[in-house]
This record gives structure tokens, C-alpha cells and sequence, in this order.
């Protein structure tokens, strides 16, 4: 068995290179720059940087962003963050050609935010990100191609842009 990659603390880390879906190259490929772990974001930043991931096709590089809130949050919205992320590798899964998994994990995200629905924090649109996900795991088995990630990311915040007028996303 090899060395495995570790990163400066001594923790095991895949130094691979990954492609825009997060899939693991070869070493030596070049890769998608990786998001930095263990960032500590404000709510805000971490919406902004992981619809900025969203929209550019990067799910699962938003679900890293998510998934440093989820870890260093206030405790109340754990499941807030977590859910986030199952959603943002839901996408991730269906523009990898993996329907189920993207079924199961938009539908694990949903039903992990939905509480949070009676008072959404942080404006985002928690009601329209539940519908969108529960939607877009029920048109997974109708699939003939994989989608691409941005055509179906959703939109986190329940404010919309002009650009975003007429989107189908919630």
C-alpha cells in the first residue's frame, strides 16, 4: 500500500487533481483549482461563494464552501448547511450521469432544510429550494443525457436579480 496524501497538519488529504465535477484526475492532469478547506465564512460569503460555484457548473465545489459552514457554524443551522451541501452534490451526481444518487441526495437536502421554512435565515429561499429539489429528483428517472451542472442549479436566496427574471430556478 502507498503513502496516502496528507496535508500540512498530517490529516489525510486526496492531492489528485479534480475536474469541475469534482472527479479525481491523474496525478499530473491539470485539474479545477480545488476551494480552500476549513474557511470560515460569514453567512453571506458563503451564499454568494456557493452560488458563484452553482452558476458556474461547480457543485461540487459549492458543496465544499457549505460543507466548511456546516463544520464551523453556530450549531442551530448544522442542518441548515449539510442540507445545502446534499443539495449541491445532488447536482453534482446528476451532471455526473448518476440519477439515483442525485435523487437521493435533493431529496435527503430538501427534507434536511425544510424546517427551517417558517423562518428562513440568511433570505434564503429555503420553500423554492425544497420544491426545486423535490422536482428535480422526480425528472431524474425521465433523463436521456446527464445535465449540465449550471443549467440546473438552483437559486439560494429567495431575492432576484433583473438577469434572473423569467429563470425557471426557484
Amino acid at each position: 500500500m502507498g503513502e496516502r496524501d496528507r496535508d500540512e497538519a498530517g490529516r489525510a488529504r486526496n492531492a489528485r487533481p479534480r475536474d469541475g465535477l469534482g472527479r479525481p484526475l491523474p496525478y499530473g492532469a491539470e485539474g479545477v483549482e480545488r476551494q480552500p478547506e476549513g474557511v470560515a465564512r460569514l453567512a453571506g460569503e458563503t451564499l454568494r461563494e456557493g452560488q458563484r460555484l452553482l452558476d458556474a457548473g461547480m457543485p461540487f465545489h459549492a458543496h465544499e464552501v457549505f460543507e466548511d459552514a456546516w463544520k464551523s457554524g453556530p450549531e442551530s443551522e448544522r442542518d441548515l448547511w449539510r442540507g445545502l451541501a446534499q443539495l449541491a452534490v445532488g447536482v453534482t451526481h446528476a451532471a455526473r450521469g448518476n440519477p439515483a444518487g442525485a435523487a437521493s441526495l435533493l431529496r435527503r437536502g430538501a427534507d434536511g432544510i425544510a424546517h427551517y421554512a417558517e423562518s428562513p435565515p440568511h433570505g434564503i429561499d429555503i420553500a423554492g429550494l425544497c420544491d426545486w429539489a423535490r422536482a428535480t429528483a422526480d425528472s431524474m428517472p425521465t433523463r436521456t443525457q446527464p445535465p449540465e451542472a449550471a443549467s440546473i442549479a438552483p437559486r439560494l436566496l429567495g431575492a432576484r436579480s433583473e438577469t434572473d427574471a423569467g429563470s425557471r430556478r426557484p
